[in-house]
């Protein structure tokens, strides 16, 4: 159980950055479709869970090692190819919201400018990837459980403070800026675009583990998490639509209405999650190119460090928006080729 509790600790951790635990992400893909996007976040569950065993069944079967193998092993040679290709270059788009939404972060709680906030998290990543980068899973891992506790503080603060009846909530909220078109394909396409940037590394963190039943239910109890968090951030955010409408970061205005202690707390949760996000990000599409053991590495890791950080300049919601949404689409083909490998797995009697 500790094991496999490990390993979705670390796939949320995973996931859940920037864009996710500011509310940002919850807010165009959920909230901004009223009462419905209760029943999208739901849905979103359901996937999480079904789509977390898969893939981390998978990892186990295949005894993975790293995302390239099992990328060409779930879509061949031809599609593999591809979905490497556009995976690879997410992890970066990916990074580069980070950055950006660490700025946001550091301007809308510390009064500090959006640039130096950025250049602040490009610095602690740069200098992480040039140090120590086989601990990043662990860190990650342990950061979840508080990220949840905060949620929770928020959630029930928004609850019982609520001054809209749904109704004008509803109304509201359905005024904000959406992801898709509507809400039952924006619920599939947040679980497609987080599936792009984190299955990979739950095949990789299950590729350790012996047993398919503890990995299983590790990718089960991550997704369980991750729906739980989407559910949470949504309710607050929803209940309290008139406060946090055309926020850059919503959850972090709720905290900071509830005590400014509360609100520092949120914050630095959500540097921790960037931090972690950015660097398990950055990491991953450096080593796909270049062996961390190799005299280019770390020159490389500077170079990628500021060309992530010149792309951030485009803004934080709007980075959100266009990197996610079009990876969701991209992401369809990487979840049914998995799901046909893991059937064409389960008849050969693996």
């Amino acid at each position: 159980m500790k094991k496999s509790f490990q390993i979705g600790s670390a796939f949320v951790g995973l996931i859940v950055g920037a864009g996710f635990a500011s509310g940002q992400e919850v807010m165009q893909y959920f909230t901004s479709f009223g009462i419905w996007g209760t029943v999208g976040g739901i849905i979103a569950t359901l996937l999480f869970i079904f789509l977390g065993y898969t893939f981390a069944q998978l990892g186990t079967d295949l005894q993975a090692s790293s995302h390239k193998g099992v990328i060409y092993y779930i879509g061949g040679r031809y599609i593999g190819a591809i979905l490497d290709i556009l995976i690879t270059f997410f992890l970066f788009g990916v990074a580069v919201v980070m950055f950006a939404g660490s700025g946001s972060t550091f301007e809308q709680m510390f009064g500090i400018n959006t640039m130096a906030g950025s250049i602040i998290m490009v610095t602690l990543t740069i200098l992480t990837l040039l140090l120590n980068t086989q601990k990043i899973i662990g860190i990650i891992a342990a950061i979840t459980p508080y990220l949840i506790a905060i949620i929770f503080i928020i959630l029930i603060y928004s609850i019982f403070t609520m001054d809209l009846s749904l109704a004008e909530a509803d109304t509201i909220a359905k005024e904000q800026t959406s992801a898709a078109s509507n809400w039952l394909l924006s619920a599939f396409l947040y679980v497609s675009y987080n599936l792009a940037a984190g299955a990979a590394l739950l095949i990789v963190m299950s590729g350790g583990e012996k047993d398919r039943k503890v990995a299983g239910l590790g990718g089960i109890l991550g997704g369980v998490m991750l729906g739980g968090l989407i559910i949470l951030i949504h309710i607050g955010m929803f209940v309290k639509i008139d406060v946090v409408a055309g926020m850059d970061m919503p959850t972090l205005a709720l905290a900071e209405q509830i005590h400014p202690v509360v609100g520092i707390l949120m914050a630095i949760a959500l540097l921790g999650m960037m931090y972690n996000t950015a660097v398990g990000m950055f990491y991953s599409f450096t080593v796909r190119f270049i062996s961390p053991d190799s005299k280019a590495y770390k020159p490389a890791v500077v170079i990628i460090g500021l060309l992530g950080f010149v792309s951030s300049f485009a803004g934080f919601t709007t980075l959100v928006g266009k990197v996610y949404s079009t990876m969701g689409y991209l992401g369809f083909a990487l979840i049914i080729a998995a799901i046909i490998a893991w059937f064409r797995r389960g008849k050969a009697g693996v």
